[in-house]
């Protein structure tokens, strides 16, 4: 598999995909987009290095473009709870025994550059950086040792939490879902530029100032660990996105709270794998709304 960065995004005209390189995205044929309408259908096929040798297609300077979500349409996005040593000590929780998983449906994930919307429902919006692998093939009963010859690629990721929805229950999903609560991308990296995701730094900053930090290395239960217990209770597919927790220094850990507002920006960066930035909108307030 080559080496590349490859964004789904949208022109005035469609929904595509394509090789981003510096601040262009070169978009894949007419001709290959007709054997493959989206990046999950090229991840099923297995024709990532096929994508990476296409020629032929439009170049366009990246704002010229709306980014979507790295995968548009995931049959499944599985996230991890509580896996960060420090995010697990600040808020007072005990190590888990194994991994707290909850899933996030596609609609509540918005792409980079686009606005993360804060519910009328609540005021307690919350930002969680991460790092999410897609899956590269099927995957079931996957073991520890083989995990990593499953996974296509990796990107940042924003997994916005309205918490006081997320505790009404005992179920994190309707604090983990309100529509375009979270984003994905800009692109996805692929495996190859990555050999070990325990490498990996992350930081997230609002309005420029530093809110996380964290090293891969600080996860309960890494990437190979997520993968071979996943593999083990459900199917991964081509697409599939695994978001691997956040870091210490949450807004809902701070005294008082730091809450995120409308006019805010939030900044997932992961060196090797990109820069994911949103800025903040209220809900009833997307009439004209930026996208950086």
């Amino acid at each position: 598999m080559a080496i590349m960065k490859i964004a789904s995004f949208e022109t005035d005209e469609r929904a595509t995909f394509g090789v981003m390189v510096d601040d262009t995205l070169r978009e894949v044929s007419d001709s290959f987009r007709a054997r493959y309408p989206d990046l999950r259908s090229v991840i099923a096929a297995t024709a990532l290095d096929e994508l990476g040798n296409d020629v032929g297609g439009v170049e366009y300077a990246i704002d010229d473009v709306r980014f979507a979500p790295c995968i548009p349409n995931p049959d499944k996005v599985i996230c991890v709870g509580v896996n960060f040593r420090p995010h697990i000590e600040e808020m007072g929780h005990e190590l888990p025994q194994y991994p707290v998983v909850f899933v996030r449906f596609a609609g509540s994930q918005t792409g980079h550059g686009c606005p993360v919307i804060r519910p009328t429902a609540s005021e307690q919006f919350d930002y969680e950086g991460e790092l999410a692998v897609v899956i590269g093939k099927r995957a079931r009963h996957v073991s520890r040792e083989s995990a990593l010859d499953y996974v296509a690629g990796y990107c940042c990721f924003m997994d916005g939490s309205v918490r006081d929805w997320q505790y009404q229950g005992m179920q994190f999903t309707p604090g983990k879902n309100f529509d375009k609560s979270g984003s994905m991308g800009p692109c996805l990296v692929t495996a190859d530029e990555i050999p070990d995701p325990s490498t990996l730094q992350l930081t997230t900053r609002v309005n420029g100032k530093v809110r996380q930090e964290g090293r891969m290395s600080d996860l309960v239960f890494d990437v190979p660990a997520l993968l071979e217990y996943c593999s083990t209770f459900t199917e991964l597919l081509p697409g599939d996105i695994i978001a691997t927790g956040t870091p210490g220094g949450v807004g809902a850990a701070a005294r008082p709270p730091r809450w995120l507002k409308a006019g805010d920006r939030v900044e997932v960066e992961i060196p090797g794998v990109g820069l994911l930035a949103n800025p903040v909108m209220d809900e009833g307030s997307l009439k004209g709304a930026f996208r950086r």
